[in-house]
Protein backbone atom coordinates (compact mmCIF):
# COMPACT_ATOMS: atom_id res chain seq x y z
CA UNK A 1 0.00 0.00 0.00
CA UNK A 2 1.08 3.63 -1.04
CA UNK A 3 2.69 5.42 2.39
CA UNK A 4 4.10 8.59 1.27
CA UNK A 5 6.14 8.50 5.12
CA UNK A 6 6.94 4.97 5.28
CA UNK A 7 10.82 4.53 5.46
CA UNK A 8 10.07 1.17 3.46
CA UNK A 9 10.70 1.56 -0.45
CA UNK A 10 7.93 -0.70 -1.55
CA UNK A 11 5.51 1.55 0.24
CA UNK A 12 6.52 5.59 -0.85
CA UNK A 13 7.04 3.91 -4.26
CA UNK A 14 4.20 2.08 -4.63
CA UNK A 15 4.34 0.79 -8.16
CA UNK A 16 0.20 0.19 -8.16
CA UNK A 17 0.69 3.72 -7.42
CA UNK A 18 2.74 4.61 -10.10
CA UNK A 19 0.78 2.81 -12.66
CA UNK A 20 -2.56 4.68 -11.52
CA UNK A 21 -0.94 7.72 -12.05
CA UNK A 22 0.15 6.74 -15.57
CA UNK A 23 -3.28 5.82 -16.50
CA UNK A 24 -4.67 8.82 -15.08
CA UNK A 25 -2.32 10.93 -16.53
CA UNK A 26 -3.25 9.25 -20.39
CA UNK A 27 -6.90 9.49 -19.58
CA UNK A 28 -6.89 13.38 -18.93
CA UNK A 29 -3.87 14.17 -21.75
CA UNK A 30 -6.65 16.04 -23.43
CA UNK A 31 -8.73 17.60 -20.64
CA UNK A 32 -7.98 20.70 -20.77
CA UNK A 33 -10.16 22.16 -17.83
CA UNK A 34 -8.26 19.89 -15.37
CA UNK A 35 -4.93 20.76 -17.03
CA UNK A 36 -5.62 24.67 -16.79
CA UNK A 37 -6.83 23.82 -12.78
CA UNK A 38 -3.22 22.23 -12.43
CA UNK A 39 -1.87 25.46 -13.95
CA UNK A 40 -3.65 27.81 -12.14
CA UNK A 41 -2.19 25.47 -8.91
CA UNK A 42 1.39 25.74 -10.33
CA UNK A 43 1.71 29.29 -10.66
CA UNK A 44 1.42 29.95 -7.19
CA UNK A 45 4.75 28.35 -7.19
CA UNK A 46 4.68 25.88 -3.98
CA UNK A 47 4.72 22.90 -6.22
CA UNK A 48 2.38 20.26 -7.39
CA UNK A 49 2.06 16.62 -6.45
CA UNK A 50 3.48 13.99 -8.55
CA UNK A 51 -0.34 12.95 -10.15
CA UNK A 52 -0.68 16.70 -11.14
CA UNK A 53 2.80 16.42 -12.84
CA UNK A 54 2.18 13.36 -14.59
CA UNK A 55 -0.85 15.15 -16.16
CA UNK A 56 1.45 18.07 -17.61
CA UNK A 57 3.57 15.80 -18.63
CA UNK A 58 0.83 13.42 -20.73
CA UNK A 59 -0.48 17.03 -21.56
CA UNK A 60 -0.93 17.11 -25.51
CA UNK A 61 -2.67 20.21 -25.88
CA UNK A 62 -0.27 22.38 -28.02
CA UNK A 63 -1.01 26.04 -26.35
CA UNK A 64 -1.26 24.60 -22.81
CA UNK A 65 2.43 23.14 -23.69
CA UNK A 66 3.89 26.33 -24.47
CA UNK A 67 2.48 27.99 -21.40
CA UNK A 68 4.35 24.87 -19.05
CA UNK A 69 7.63 25.64 -20.67
CA UNK A 70 6.79 29.93 -19.76
CA UNK A 71 5.71 29.26 -16.89
CA UNK A 72 8.71 27.02 -16.09
CA UNK A 73 10.82 29.67 -16.76
CA UNK A 74 9.09 32.30 -15.06
CA UNK A 75 9.77 29.92 -11.70
CA UNK A 76 12.96 29.13 -12.32
CA UNK A 77 13.83 33.01 -12.49
CA UNK A 78 11.93 33.73 -9.51
CA UNK A 79 13.77 31.10 -7.00
CA UNK A 80 17.10 30.92 -8.50
CA UNK A 81 17.73 34.29 -11.01
CA UNK A 82 20.10 33.89 -14.08
CA UNK A 83 22.54 32.24 -11.78
CA UNK A 84 23.85 28.80 -12.82
CA UNK A 85 26.20 27.01 -10.15
CA UNK A 86 29.22 25.24 -11.83
CA UNK A 87 30.84 22.05 -10.90
CA UNK A 88 33.24 19.33 -12.22
CA UNK A 89 33.10 15.68 -11.72
CA UNK A 90 36.34 14.18 -10.09
CA UNK A 91 36.71 10.37 -10.71
CA UNK A 92 38.86 8.63 -8.17
CA UNK A 93 38.34 4.91 -8.83
CA UNK A 94 36.56 2.45 -11.53
CA UNK A 95 37.15 -0.66 -9.36
CA UNK A 96 33.61 -1.92 -9.11
CA UNK A 97 31.91 -5.44 -8.03
CA UNK A 98 28.81 -4.82 -9.52
CA UNK A 99 27.43 -6.65 -12.39
CA UNK A 100 25.21 -3.01 -13.79
CA UNK A 101 24.78 -3.88 -17.29
CA UNK A 102 24.24 -0.10 -19.05
CA UNK A 103 27.93 0.98 -17.26
CA UNK A 104 31.39 0.15 -18.39
CA UNK A 105 32.84 0.03 -14.63
CA UNK A 106 30.90 -3.89 -14.21
CA UNK A 107 33.08 -6.55 -12.65
CA UNK A 108 33.30 -8.55 -16.08
CA UNK A 109 34.51 -5.97 -18.31
CA UNK A 110 38.18 -7.01 -18.39
CA UNK A 111 39.40 -4.57 -21.39
CA UNK A 112 38.51 -1.34 -19.85
CA UNK A 113 41.63 0.10 -17.72
CA UNK A 114 40.65 0.00 -13.95
CA UNK A 115 42.89 2.68 -11.80
CA UNK A 116 42.27 4.13 -8.25
CA UNK A 117 43.66 7.15 -7.72
CA UNK A 118 46.87 7.76 -4.65
CA UNK A 119 46.50 10.71 -2.62
CA UNK A 120 49.36 12.59 -4.68
CA UNK A 121 47.58 11.18 -7.92
CA UNK A 122 44.29 13.19 -6.30
CA UNK A 123 46.61 16.05 -5.66
CA UNK A 124 47.67 16.23 -9.38
CA UNK A 125 43.51 16.21 -10.15
CA UNK A 126 42.65 18.90 -7.86
CA UNK A 127 45.73 21.27 -8.93
CA UNK A 128 44.61 20.64 -12.70
CA UNK A 129 41.11 21.25 -11.61
CA UNK A 130 41.79 24.61 -9.67
CA UNK A 131 43.90 25.60 -12.50
CA UNK A 132 40.50 25.52 -14.83
CA UNK A 133 38.84 27.76 -11.67
CA UNK A 134 36.56 25.08 -10.34
CA UNK A 135 35.74 25.23 -7.10
CA UNK A 136 33.22 22.46 -5.95
CA UNK A 137 33.73 18.63 -6.90
CA UNK A 138 31.60 15.83 -7.28
CA UNK A 139 33.30 12.59 -5.99
CA UNK A 140 32.99 9.83 -7.94
CA UNK A 141 34.00 6.51 -7.38
CA UNK A 142 32.79 2.65 -8.30
CA UNK A 143 31.42 0.46 -5.59
CA UNK A 144 34.57 -1.98 -4.11
CA UNK A 145 34.50 -2.66 -0.44
CA UNK A 146 38.42 -3.61 -1.11
CA UNK A 147 39.53 -1.30 -3.40
CA UNK A 148 37.10 1.57 -2.60
CA UNK A 149 35.85 1.67 1.25
CA UNK A 150 35.10 4.60 2.80
CA UNK A 151 38.54 5.03 4.42
CA UNK A 152 39.68 5.92 1.30
CA UNK A 153 37.04 7.91 0.14
CA UNK A 154 37.40 10.13 3.59
CA UNK A 155 41.25 10.57 3.25
CA UNK A 156 40.70 11.67 -0.54
CA UNK A 157 38.09 14.34 0.85
CA UNK A 158 41.11 15.50 3.18
CA UNK A 159 43.22 15.55 1.20
CA UNK A 160 40.97 17.62 -1.27
CA UNK A 161 40.30 20.10 0.97
CA UNK A 162 43.86 20.99 1.99
CA UNK A 163 45.37 21.96 -1.80
CA UNK A 164 45.44 25.19 -1.59
CA UNK A 165 47.34 26.34 -4.99
CA UNK A 166 47.83 29.20 -6.17
CA UNK A 167 44.33 31.61 -5.97
CA UNK A 168 42.56 27.65 -6.27
CA UNK A 169 41.12 26.24 -3.65
CA UNK A 170 38.01 23.52 -3.41
CA UNK A 171 35.79 24.85 -0.92
CA UNK A 172 32.73 22.48 -1.24
CA UNK A 173 33.09 18.61 -2.07
CA UNK A 174 29.79 16.47 -3.19
CA UNK A 175 30.40 12.68 -2.72
CA UNK A 176 28.67 10.03 -5.42
CA UNK A 177 29.13 6.96 -3.93
CA UNK A 178 27.01 3.95 -3.35
CA UNK A 179 24.36 3.27 -1.14
CA UNK A 180 25.86 2.63 2.56
CA UNK A 181 25.03 2.89 6.33
CA UNK A 182 24.27 5.56 8.56
CA UNK A 183 27.52 5.16 10.21
CA UNK A 184 29.39 6.06 7.21
CA UNK A 185 26.89 8.47 6.38
CA UNK A 186 28.46 10.09 9.73
CA UNK A 187 31.24 9.72 8.55
CA UNK A 188 30.95 11.48 5.27
CA UNK A 189 28.96 14.40 7.34
CA UNK A 190 31.83 14.74 10.11
CA UNK A 191 34.35 14.73 7.02
CA UNK A 192 32.84 18.49 5.40
CA UNK A 193 30.91 16.69 2.56
CA UNK A 194 28.10 18.85 0.56
CA UNK A 195 25.21 17.10 -1.14
CA UNK A 196 25.19 13.30 -0.95
CA UNK A 197 24.41 12.45 -4.09
CA UNK A 198 22.57 8.95 -5.24
CA UNK A 199 20.91 8.64 -8.82
CA UNK A 200 18.53 5.73 -8.35
CA UNK A 201 18.74 4.40 -12.10
CA UNK A 202 15.03 3.14 -12.37
CA UNK A 203 12.24 3.03 -9.19
CA UNK A 204 10.49 0.33 -11.63
CA UNK A 205 11.83 -2.73 -8.68
CA UNK A 206 11.63 -5.69 -11.61
CA UNK A 207 13.51 -3.94 -14.30
CA UNK A 208 16.26 -2.84 -11.25
CA UNK A 209 17.11 -6.22 -10.57
CA UNK A 210 17.13 -6.91 -14.28
CA UNK A 211 19.64 -3.99 -14.76
CA UNK A 212 21.72 -4.90 -11.71
CA UNK A 213 22.00 -8.38 -11.31
CA UNK A 214 24.61 -9.18 -9.31
CA UNK A 215 26.29 -7.45 -6.52
CA UNK A 216 25.42 -5.06 -3.51
CA UNK A 217 23.52 -2.76 -5.85
CA UNK A 218 21.09 -5.59 -6.82
CA UNK A 219 19.61 -4.21 -3.64
CA UNK A 220 16.47 -2.55 -4.62
CA UNK A 221 14.69 -1.39 -0.79
CA UNK A 222 18.44 -0.75 0.01
CA UNK A 223 19.72 1.74 -2.40
CA UNK A 224 16.05 3.18 -2.96
CA UNK A 225 16.29 3.82 1.15
CA UNK A 226 19.83 5.36 1.07
CA UNK A 227 18.66 8.94 1.53
CA UNK A 228 16.45 8.03 4.43
CA UNK A 229 19.80 7.00 6.03
CA UNK A 230 21.98 9.30 4.75
CA UNK A 231 19.80 12.10 7.08
CA UNK A 232 19.36 9.76 10.12
CA UNK A 233 23.22 10.26 9.36
CA UNK A 234 23.40 13.66 9.73
CA UNK A 235 23.53 14.74 5.69
CA UNK A 236 21.39 17.65 5.43
CA UNK A 237 20.83 17.57 1.44
CA UNK A 238 20.43 14.93 -0.80
CA UNK A 239 20.47 14.48 -4.34
CA UNK A 240 18.64 12.07 -6.17
CA UNK A 241 17.84 11.17 -10.00
CA UNK A 242 17.20 8.84 -12.70
CA UNK A 243 19.15 7.26 -15.85
CA UNK A 244 16.65 8.20 -18.45
CA UNK A 245 16.70 5.30 -21.18
CA UNK A 246 16.59 2.61 -18.76
CA UNK A 247 13.03 2.15 -18.30
CA UNK A 248 10.29 3.71 -19.59
CA UNK A 249 10.36 7.59 -18.53
CA UNK A 250 7.01 8.19 -17.48
CA UNK A 251 7.38 5.32 -14.79
CA UNK A 252 10.83 7.04 -13.11
CA UNK A 253 9.71 10.04 -13.76
CA UNK A 254 6.29 9.83 -11.34
CA UNK A 255 8.91 8.11 -8.94
CA UNK A 256 11.48 10.79 -9.17
CA UNK A 257 8.28 13.05 -7.71
CA UNK A 258 6.94 10.33 -5.31
CA UNK A 259 10.72 9.94 -3.75
CA UNK A 260 10.71 13.84 -2.91
CA UNK A 261 7.67 13.93 -1.67
CA UNK A 262 8.47 10.74 0.96
CA UNK A 263 11.51 12.79 2.18
CA UNK A 264 9.30 15.79 2.64
CA UNK A 265 7.11 13.89 4.15
CA UNK A 266 9.05 11.99 6.33
CA UNK A 267 12.14 13.94 7.29
CA UNK A 268 11.12 17.22 6.99
CA UNK A 269 12.78 18.48 3.57
CA UNK A 270 13.29 17.12 0.03
CA UNK A 271 15.91 16.55 -2.16
CA UNK A 272 18.63 19.55 -2.65
CA UNK A 273 18.57 19.11 -5.89
CA UNK A 274 17.31 16.65 -8.99
CA UNK A 275 19.73 15.25 -11.52
CA UNK A 276 18.16 14.05 -15.23
CA UNK A 277 21.12 12.42 -16.90
CA UNK A 278 20.55 10.02 -19.89
CA UNK A 279 22.07 7.06 -21.27
CA UNK A 280 25.46 7.85 -23.13
CA UNK A 281 27.55 5.59 -25.22
CA UNK A 282 30.53 4.09 -23.19
CA UNK A 283 33.43 1.46 -23.36
CA UNK A 284 31.17 -2.13 -23.89
CA UNK A 285 28.26 0.08 -23.82
CA UNK A 286 25.72 1.03 -26.78
CA UNK A 287 22.46 3.38 -26.02
CA UNK A 288 20.55 1.14 -28.78
CA UNK A 289 20.35 -1.80 -26.78
CA UNK A 290 18.34 0.51 -24.09
CA UNK A 291 14.67 0.66 -26.02
CA UNK A 292 13.30 3.22 -23.87
CA UNK A 293 15.49 6.33 -24.42
CA UNK A 294 14.23 9.87 -24.95
CA UNK A 295 13.94 12.52 -27.39
CA UNK A 296 15.08 15.68 -26.91
CA UNK A 297 11.69 17.40 -27.03
CA UNK A 298 10.42 15.14 -24.39
CA UNK A 299 13.65 15.49 -22.02
CA UNK A 300 12.85 18.95 -22.73
CA UNK A 301 9.37 18.58 -20.82
CA UNK A 302 10.62 16.61 -17.93
CA UNK A 303 13.10 19.32 -17.02
CA UNK A 304 9.37 21.97 -17.64
CA UNK A 305 7.59 19.97 -15.40
CA UNK A 306 10.38 19.06 -12.78
CA UNK A 307 10.83 22.56 -12.03
CA UNK A 308 7.03 23.28 -11.82
CA UNK A 309 6.52 20.58 -9.46
CA UNK A 310 9.72 20.83 -7.43
CA UNK A 311 10.53 25.30 -7.63
CA UNK A 312 12.42 24.85 -4.44
CA UNK A 313 15.17 22.14 -5.85
CA UNK A 314 18.08 22.93 -8.07
CA UNK A 315 18.41 20.85 -10.98
CA UNK A 316 21.39 19.35 -12.88
CA UNK A 317 22.77 18.74 -16.63
CA UNK A 318 25.98 17.58 -16.93
CA UNK A 319 28.50 17.39 -20.00
CA UNK A 320 26.39 13.85 -21.14
CA UNK A 321 24.04 16.46 -22.89
CA UNK A 322 25.29 18.57 -25.84
CA UNK A 323 25.52 22.10 -26.50
CA UNK A 324 22.29 22.64 -27.70
CA UNK A 325 20.32 20.56 -25.22
CA UNK A 326 22.11 22.27 -22.56
CA UNK A 327 21.18 25.85 -23.96
CA UNK A 328 17.12 24.76 -23.97
CA UNK A 329 16.76 23.71 -20.44
CA UNK A 330 19.16 26.00 -19.07
CA UNK A 331 15.90 28.34 -19.97
CA UNK A 332 13.35 25.40 -18.41
CA UNK A 333 14.52 25.03 -15.10
CA UNK A 334 18.68 23.74 -14.91
CA UNK A 335 20.44 25.44 -12.21
CA UNK A 336 23.35 23.57 -12.06
CA UNK A 337 26.08 22.33 -14.97
CA UNK A 338 29.75 20.68 -15.13
CA UNK A 339 31.93 22.29 -17.59
CA UNK A 340 35.50 20.88 -18.73
CA UNK A 341 34.41 17.57 -17.55
CA UNK A 342 36.35 14.30 -17.70
CA UNK A 343 34.96 11.18 -17.16
CA UNK A 344 38.08 9.23 -16.56
CA UNK A 345 40.11 8.33 -13.84
CA UNK A 346 42.80 10.67 -13.90
CA UNK A 347 41.83 12.51 -16.74
CA UNK A 348 42.46 15.87 -15.42
CA UNK A 349 46.32 15.82 -14.88
CA UNK A 350 47.26 13.36 -17.59
CA UNK A 351 46.95 13.02 -21.16
CA UNK A 352 42.91 12.46 -22.80
CA UNK A 353 44.54 9.09 -24.64
CA UNK A 354 46.02 7.88 -21.09
CA UNK A 355 43.15 8.32 -19.33
CA UNK A 356 40.07 7.62 -22.25
CA UNK A 357 39.77 3.69 -21.33
CA UNK A 358 38.56 4.32 -18.11
CA UNK A 359 36.35 6.67 -18.47
CA UNK A 360 32.08 6.19 -17.28
CA UNK A 361 30.63 7.79 -20.42
CA UNK A 362 31.31 9.94 -23.43
CA UNK A 363 31.18 13.64 -23.15
CA UNK A 364 29.11 15.21 -25.38
CA UNK A 365 29.95 18.69 -24.57
CA UNK A 366 33.85 18.82 -25.05
CA UNK A 367 34.39 22.75 -23.85
CA UNK A 368 36.86 23.69 -21.70
CA UNK A 369 35.47 25.23 -18.61
CA UNK A 370 36.25 28.89 -19.94
CA UNK A 371 34.10 28.13 -22.87
CA UNK A 372 31.25 26.98 -21.54
CA UNK A 373 31.43 30.14 -18.83
CA UNK A 374 32.38 32.78 -21.80
CA UNK A 375 29.06 30.45 -23.46
CA UNK A 376 26.95 31.62 -20.26
CA UNK A 377 27.44 35.12 -19.74
CA UNK A 378 27.21 35.41 -23.23
CA UNK A 379 23.22 34.10 -22.76
CA UNK A 380 23.18 36.67 -20.08
CA UNK A 381 23.22 33.98 -17.44
CA UNK A 382 25.83 34.48 -13.85
CA UNK A 383 28.39 31.44 -13.71
CA UNK A 384 28.55 31.02 -9.92
CA UNK A 385 31.11 29.32 -8.24
CA UNK A 386 29.96 30.13 -5.20
CA UNK A 387 29.61 27.82 -2.12
CA UNK A 388 28.56 30.07 1.03
CA UNK A 389 25.75 28.32 2.48
CA UNK A 390 27.60 25.14 3.26
CA UNK A 391 30.26 27.09 4.80
CA UNK A 392 27.86 29.39 6.63
CA UNK A 393 25.23 26.23 8.08
CA UNK A 394 22.54 27.39 5.22
CA UNK A 395 21.42 23.67 4.47
CA UNK A 396 18.84 21.58 4.84
CA UNK A 397 15.49 23.01 6.21
CA UNK A 398 17.18 26.44 6.82
CA UNK A 399 18.40 27.39 2.81
CA UNK A 400 15.07 25.44 2.05
CA UNK A 401 13.03 28.12 4.58
CA UNK A 402 15.38 31.02 2.45
CA UNK A 403 14.70 29.66 -0.77
CA UNK A 404 10.79 29.65 -0.41
CA UNK A 405 10.47 32.65 1.64
CA UNK A 406 13.27 34.60 -1.53
CA UNK A 407 15.67 35.72 0.95
CA UNK A 408 17.84 33.34 -0.55
CA UNK A 409 18.29 36.00 -3.19
CA UNK A 410 20.16 38.52 -0.95
CA UNK A 411 22.91 35.74 -0.45
CA UNK A 412 23.28 34.21 -4.22
CA UNK A 413 23.38 37.00 -6.05
CA UNK A 414 26.19 39.21 -4.74
CA UNK A 415 28.05 35.75 -3.97
CA UNK A 416 27.74 34.55 -7.39
CA UNK A 417 28.94 37.81 -8.18
CA UNK A 418 32.14 38.04 -6.11
CA UNK A 419 33.04 34.33 -7.45
CA UNK A 420 32.72 34.92 -11.04
CA UNK A 421 34.48 37.75 -10.71
CA UNK A 422 37.55 35.71 -8.74
CA UNK A 423 37.15 33.72 -11.75
CA UNK A 424 37.31 36.79 -13.77
CA UNK A 425 40.51 38.04 -12.30
CA UNK A 426 42.62 34.32 -11.72
CA UNK A 427 41.42 32.03 -14.84
CA UNK A 428 39.38 33.78 -17.89
CA UNK A 429 40.66 34.71 -20.82
CA UNK A 430 40.32 38.02 -22.57
CA UNK A 431 37.01 37.57 -24.07
CA UNK A 432 35.02 35.80 -21.29
CA UNK A 433 36.98 38.59 -18.75
CA UNK A 434 35.58 41.90 -21.29
CA UNK A 435 31.98 39.89 -20.62
CA UNK A 436 32.15 38.92 -17.49
CA UNK A 437 33.14 42.60 -16.22
CA UNK A 438 30.39 43.96 -18.40
CA UNK A 439 27.44 41.74 -16.84
CA UNK A 440 28.68 42.41 -13.48
CA UNK A 441 28.83 45.55 -13.63
CA UNK A 442 24.87 45.45 -15.10
CA UNK A 443 23.98 42.88 -12.40
CA UNK A 444 25.06 44.76 -9.14
CA UNK A 445 22.80 47.35 -9.57
CA UNK A 446 20.05 44.49 -9.35
CA UNK A 447 20.52 44.48 -5.97
CA UNK A 448 17.68 46.19 -3.85
CA UNK A 449 19.30 45.70 -1.00
CA UNK A 450 21.39 48.93 0.04
CA UNK A 451 23.49 47.33 2.85
CA UNK A 452 24.42 44.44 0.52
CA UNK A 453 24.68 46.35 -2.31
CA UNK A 454 27.41 48.52 -1.15
CA UNK A 455 29.16 45.40 0.91
CA UNK A 456 28.89 43.68 -2.57
CA UNK A 457 30.80 46.65 -4.28
CA UNK A 458 33.65 47.00 -1.39
CA UNK A 459 34.25 43.51 -2.05
CA UNK A 460 34.34 43.11 -5.52
CA UNK A 461 37.07 45.89 -5.59
CA UNK A 462 38.91 43.62 -2.76
CA UNK A 463 38.78 40.82 -4.88
CA UNK A 464 40.37 42.94 -7.78
CA UNK A 465 43.13 43.67 -5.33
CA UNK A 466 43.77 40.54 -4.54
CA UNK A 467 41.78 39.46 -1.52
CA UNK A 468 39.82 36.43 -1.78
CA UNK A 469 36.67 33.97 -0.93
CA UNK A 470 34.20 37.30 0.50
CA UNK A 471 30.81 35.06 1.01
CA UNK A 472 27.31 36.46 2.29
Amino acid sequence: MYDVKSKKAEEFIDNEEVMDTINYAKENKSNRALIHEIIQKAKEMKGISHREAAVLLECDLEEENRELHRLAKEIKDKFYGNRIVMFAPLYLSNYCVNGCIYCPYHYKNKHISRKKLSQEEIRGEVVALQDMGHKRLALETGEDPVNNPIEYILESIRTIYSIKHKNGAIRRVNVNIAATTVENYRKLKEAGIGTYILFQETYHKENYEKLHPTGPKHNYAYHTEAMDRAMEGGIDDVGIGVLFGLNMYRYDFVGLLMHAEHLEAAVGVGPHTISVPRIRPADDINPEDFKNAISDDIFAKIVSVLRIAVPYTGMIVSTRESKKTREKVLQLGVTQISGGSKTSVGGYAEEEAEADNSKQFDVDDKRTLDQVVNWLLKLGFIPSFCTACYREGRTGDRFMTLVKSGQIANCCQPNALMTLKEYLEDYAGPDTKAKGESLIRKEVEHITNEKVLNITKKHLIEVHNGKRDFRF
